[in-house]
């Protein structure tokens, strides 16, 4: 194989621009940090380290392809394992940042996350069913989504009086929702439904981490610019 990437390579392009972006988020991210109230500390370090996983994970990916002409996908969930409870938790750090909450969401919101991506992880390994695991997996995203809608999360939300925070979740709970369905799909498609072309589907996954890393990210960041700028009003 050739060991550079070729103009015309556009998944290996999209591997490099994927992992340039996230170095790039996360360096963003922590260096904003200290712009913005001491509040949202702890969660612009969650994004920035979410980022910077992301980025070492692709980097890797993209050698890989360019070296193999392959990175498959069941690779991901070494990122996925990683980087998603961090994102999940994020909403139990923006809501601990500005009211009172019990230490058991935080459980709930790790717990139900861990379930959906081990159970996939074994089913794309194949230690488990592959409809087993996407029908476990499904459950515990399905779990995280009933907590953050109709569960403790989404009643301390709507009660927090903070209107960032509030933004921020309505928002990243819609990435949650619609962006992180891109991976029940992709895992649908590729292990239940005969495949799909690898080629395409690394290309969506790769844009889908965008959307829910780094754009999840700087909704955070805007939401946390926000609230300094109405505090320091």
């Amino acid at each position: 194989m050739n060991k550079l990437l070729l103009p015309q390579d556009v998944v290996g392009g999209s591997f490099w621009l994927i992992s340039v972006a996230m170095i790039g988020a996360a360096i963003f991210f922590f260096l904003e940090r200290g712009r913005l109230s001491n509040r949202w500390a702890t969660t612009m370090n969650l994004v920035g380290v979410i980022a910077l996983m992301s980025s070492i994970h692709y980097f890797y990916a993209k050698n890989l392809w360019v070296l193999n002409g392959q990175a498959p996908t069941a690779l991901r969930y070494i990122d996925w394992i990683l980087t998603f409870p961090l994102t999940i938790l994020t909403f139990y750090v923006m809501l601990r940042s500005v009211t009172d909450v019990k230490r058991g969401m935080f459980w709930r919101l790790l717990v139900g996350t861990l379930v959906w991506v081990i159970a996939q992880l074994l089913g794309a390994y194949g230690y488990m069913s592959v409809t087993l695991g996407f029908l476990v997996g499904i459950v515990g995203w399905l779990y995280i989504i009933g907590e953050l809608y109709m569960g403790d999360a989404g009643r301390i939300n709507a009660s927090c009086n903070n209107e960032s925070v509030q933004m921020a979740f309505f928002a990243n709970r819609l990435i949650i929702t619609i962006g992180f369905s891109i991976y029940h799909i992709g895992y649908f498609i590729e292990h239940l439904a005969g495949g799909a072309n690898i080629n395409s589907l690394n290309i969506i996954y790769n844009l889908a981490d965008i959307l829910n890393k780094i754009i999840f990210g700087m909704i955070i960041y805007s939401a946390a610019l926000q609230d300094t700028m109405k505090k320091g009003a």
